[in-house]
């Protein structure tokens, strides 16, 4: 079974990807600006953990978040 960080992490991300969905169907923010943010927290995560000494968990963050934009997990409808 995982860990109280492992939860916490998991239900983090689905209130989060749901937040931008919801913004992003209420037209507050377009695809690409979610598309973007996604980018930017992909990438603080690839820099980071050099001083924190977590530098596979940073990674591996990276790497789920940018299979989320490749995968288009709902933000990146295909068009209709």
């Amino acid at each position: 079974m995982g860990s109280a960080k492992d939860f916490s992490g998991m239900a983090a991300l689905s209130i989060c990807e749901s937040m931008l969905l919801a913004m992003n169907d209420r037209n507050l923010l377009s695809e690409r600006e979610v598309v973007g943010i996604l980018r930017d927290a992909a990438k603080t995560h690839e820099g980071a953990g050099v001083t924190d000494g977590e530098i596979e968990a940073h990674r591996a963050v990276a790497v789920l978040i940018n299979r989320i934009i490749a995968g288009g997990n709902s933000v990146r409808r295909p068009p209709v």
